[in-house]
């Protein structure tokens, strides 16, 4: 998570975004690659290790989550216990997963722009006109192309990537990023998303993850710590806990976080 890192998204960016802007039927042949003209289908999407795959996918990037998701639930249940793990990832994972692959695609874009998947433009035998990735006019009415939601969620494991230890470190972003393509690669494949779309998906991912792990971790004047995370969550459930226990005539002491 370094400015190198931060230059070369930007770079990629910039390039696609230019390319596919100028000559947006390039969109169009990346995805008659996947496209049969005989059948008037996208073959592997009736493949049932394809589809398999996909849902693997999407189960491995929230297997990510779950230490971070069960950490958080078991503290505001007993805050009067230590989290399982360290806050500041609980916070970093959970705030990463909740902005790419939520807010920022399926509440956000992906209800706003009306750009139309391959398979329901007309030249992959649907009855709605292709518009380039820049273009929010199309006429796609809900859960439109632009951009891909499973995309993000395969790039969001560049998040738990950037938490291992340094050794390890070059090899989990390989990792992550190769499992990002391929999943994006299975969206095209079966007529889901243009290039364009798993594109901005993966950009979107780390420039998201890039800034959070700044603020969280990197930048002295908003870096956060471990001890202060806990105390703010002991504090926030201290009030429920201490209804519980009255309710089952259980005693209570001082929020051992605060």
């Amino acid at each position: 998570m370094n400015r190198t890192g931060l230059f070369i998204a930007l770079a990629i960016a910039l390039v696609i975004g230019l390319l596919f802007a100028v000559y947006p039927e390039l969109d169009l042949k990346l995805a008659a690659l996947f496209y049969d003209p005989e059948t008037r289908t996208f073959p592997l999407k009736q493949d049932w290790l394809a589809s398999l795959a996909r849902d693997g996918a999407m189960w491995i990037a929230w297997g990510l989550a779950v230490p971070a998701i069960g950490s958080l639930l078991i503290k505001l249940i007993r805050p009067d216990r230590p989290l399982l793990m360290s806050g500041r990832a609980i916070v970093f994972l959970l705030l990463t997963m909740t902005l790419s692959a939520g807010v920022l695609t399926n509440f956000t874009f992906k209800t706003y722009w009306g750009r139309p998947r391959p398979v329901l433009v007309t030249e992959f035998n649907g009855d709605l006109p292709f518009v380039a990735w820049w273009d929010p006019r199309g006429r796609c009415g809900h859960n439109c192309s632009f951009f891909s939601g499973e995309g993000a969620t395969a790039f969001w494991t560049i998040a738990p990537a950037a938490l291992t230890p340094p050794a390890w470190r070059p090899l989990a972003y390989a990792a992550a990023t190769l499992f990002g393509l391929t999943t994006s690669v299975l969206r095209m494949a079966f007529g889901g998303h243009f290039f364009t779309d798993v594109a901005a998906a993966g950009l979107v991912s780390f420039f998201v993850i890039w800034l959070a792990h700044g603020y969280i971790y990197r930048w002295p004047r908003t870096r956060l710590s471990d001890a202060a995370i806990d105390a703010a969550i002991t504090r926030f459930a201290w009030p429920g806990y201490r209804l519980r226990q009255r309710l089952f005539g259980r005693k209570t002491g001082p929020a051992s976080s605060v």
